[in-house]
């Protein structure tokens, strides 16, 4: 058992001062989970992987309720979840009126058009689709594109081979481009 489970077994055991712990063991990863994340984002994201990485442990470890936690991998794809809920969040409020969801942002120094992926929100509501149709294809985007993971790290998380893991990811990525493009 590596030592990134025993602390967590520690927090799940009641001990106070195992999630200071744990901080600094997963705070490089997730920090780096995070900067990928935010890298794909629309240009004028304002969120920074600091403030990402923070908002999320403590989204995991600052809550009253018990969180229980089989594993180092349970753990990262927890984390996964809550960045992509505090992205989705995030960007839901950018778009209320208040803050000029009605506004079109622009760019002053276009010296050449910057990548945009699919927008988040649409995203996030065909992986509720997906989660609907095919729950474990759903736990693979979201551990593969939210957490970063590889394919193998995946499927030995979700309890599954590395080549049904491809399968699914095959799968779930047409199924979501499909429906993100109204195909």
């Amino acid at each position: 058992m590596d030592e990134i489970t025993q602390i967590l077994n520690a927090i799940e055991g009641g001990d106070a001062h195992a999630a200071g712990q744990l901080l600094p063991l997963v705070y490089e990863e997730l920090r780096q989970l995070a900067a990928q994340k935010l890298a794909q984002e629309k240009p004028g994201q304002t969120l920074q992987a600091t403030a990402l990485v923070h908002e999320a442990y403590l989204r995991l470890v600052g809550k009253d309720d018990e969180q229980h936690w089989g594993s180092r991998g349970h753990f990262f794809a927890a984390a996964a979840e809550a960045m992509r809920r505090i992205l989705v969040d995030a960007a839901r409020r950018k778009q209320t009126l208040k803050r000029g969801g009605d506004r079109q942002a622009q760019c002053l120094d276009d010296i050449e058009a910057p990548q945009i992926n699919e927008d988040l929100l649409a995203l996030d509501e065909a992986m509720a689709k997906l989660a609907a149709h095919d729950p474990i294809k759903a736990k693979l985007v979201e551990l593969r594109y939210f957490a970063g993971l590889t394919g193998d790290e995946a499927a030995e998380i979700l309890g599954i081979s590395a080549s049904t893991a491809d399968r699914y990811w095959t799968y779930a990525r047409a199924w979501l481009h499909a429906r993100l493009h109204g195909k």
